[in-house]
């Protein structure tokens, strides 16, 4: 993180902030959690073209979630859970790195589980972390860098207002699987604030 600017009002003074949604809410990964960071990253094809830690047994993400806080508390990568808000079950992630507090911008990324696609989650969830970016952040530019054969992400991006900027060829490898990248960046002011937050609720431990 750029820690040049005056880091004055810290939305994670007390740990990772609970962002409340219409039908899921972001909030830090917990301990009890266990099973379904399991299922969610144990899936290589729900997490192929983005952030995807090795699972193989559940201990791999009693493992990731104490990772997940140590970073936040670095003010390193902000990684909150995806929870249904009916349930608060895990179902996705949603992530904020690469803050530029100097510049006011920042870099998104997000997966959502499998049996969960095709019905607006990964729309909602980034939505809600936008409002949270936007509006209590303060950010100016918030950008995501997406592989092309992945529709959905796509798909998501676009709807909530993202602009395509530049292609990058072989810009990755992950799993031993070179991929190229779709640049794309979204400014606060052509944000049209959709109403998919209601509100940051309390600090976490994240």
């Amino acid at each position: 993180m750029d820690t040049s600017a005056d880091p004055g009002n810290d939305p994670f003074e007390t740990g990772l902030p609970t962002i409340e949604g219409p039908t899921t809410r972001l909030r830090a990964f917990e301990a009890r959690d266990r099973e379904a960071v399991f299922e969610l990253y144990r899936d290589r094809d729900a997490v192929r073209f983005g952030y995807a830690p090795k699972m193989e047994t559940v201990e791999d993400a009693d493992r990731l979630i104490d990772e997940i806080r140590e970073i936040a508390k670095r003010r390193e990568v902000f990684h909150w859970g995806v929870a249904e808000t009916s349930t608060d079950a895990i179902i996705g992630h949603a992530t904020l790195f690469e803050w530029k507090r100097s510049h006011r911008r920042a870099e998104i990324g997000y997966s959502i589980r499998r049996d969960r696609w095709g019905h607006g989650v990964g729309t909602e969830a980034v939505g809600v972390l936008l409002h949270f970016a936007f509006e209590r952040l303060d950010l100016r530019r918030i950008e995501a860098d997406v592989d092309p054969r992945n529709l959905a992400s796509l798909r998501v991006l676009e709807k909530l207002g993202f602009v395509r900027e530049g292609y990058a060829r072989e810009r990755w490898e992950l799993a031993g699987e070179i991929q190229d990248g779709i640049l794309f960046g979204l400014l606060r002011r052509e944000w049209n604030r959709p109403h998919t937050a209601r509100a940051e609720s309390r600090g976490g431990d994240g």
